[in-house]
C-alpha cells in the first residue's frame, strides 16, 4: 500500500491537531469495523470557520485526512465548509489507496458532524442544512464512496 508524499507529510506533521475549549460546535464520528474516531471543533465568526482542530484515533490516512479537510475548511464560511467532499480531501492528498477511502469519507462527515452542532447548539434543526450524516462503513466495505456505489 503506497502513500502520496502529501498524505505522509500529514501524518507525520499533522495540522491542526488539538482540542477548542471553548468551540462553537464539536462532531465526532467514527468506524467500527476499523475503529477509526474523529473529532472536530470548530471555531465560527460571522459564519466563517475561524478556527478549526482536530483528535483522531486510528491509522495514518485517518490522521492525514483529518488534517487535510481542516485546512481545507479553515477560513471558510460554513456553506462552504459543507461542500467539502471526500474526493476533494483525497485529491488534496494527491490519492488515497482503495482501502483507506473510508478515512476521507470519515473527515468530510467529522466536518458536517462539528456544523450540525453548531446548529443545533443555536436552536437550529441542522438536518435540513447538513443533510443526514453518513456511516462511512459502505466506504471501508467497498473501498469507494457512497457517491461511486
Amino acid at each position: 500500500m503506497a502513500y502520496s508524499a502529501k498524505v505522509m507529510e500529514h501524518f507525520s506533521n499533522p495540522h491542526n491537531v488539538g482540542e477548542i475549549k471553548d468551540a462553537d460546535g464539536v462532531g465526532e464520528v467514527g468506524n467500527p469495523k476499523c475503529g477509526d474516531i474523529m473529532r472536530m471543533y470548530i471555531k465560527v465568526d460571522n459564519d466563517v470557520i475561524t478556527d478549526v482542530k482536530f483528535m483522531t484515533f486510528g491509522c495514518g490516512a485517518a490522521i492525514a485526512t483529518s488534517s487535510m479537510a481542516t485546512d481545507l475548511v479553515k477560513g471558510k464560511t460554513i456553506p462552504e465548509a459543507l461542500k467539502l467532499t471526500n474526493k476533494a480531501v483525497m485529491e488534496a492528498l494527491d490519492g488515497l489507496p482503495a482501502i483507506k477511502v473510508h478515512c476521507s469519507v470519515l473527515a468530510e462527515q467529522a466536518i458536517k458532524a462539528a456544523v450540525s452542532d453548531y446548529y443545533r447548539r443555536r436552536g437550529i434543526d441542522p438536518t435540513p442544512i447538513v443533510g443526514e450524516i453518513k456511516d462511512a462503513d459502505e466506504a471501508h466495505e467497498h473501498g469507494v464512496s457512497e457517491e461511486d456505489e
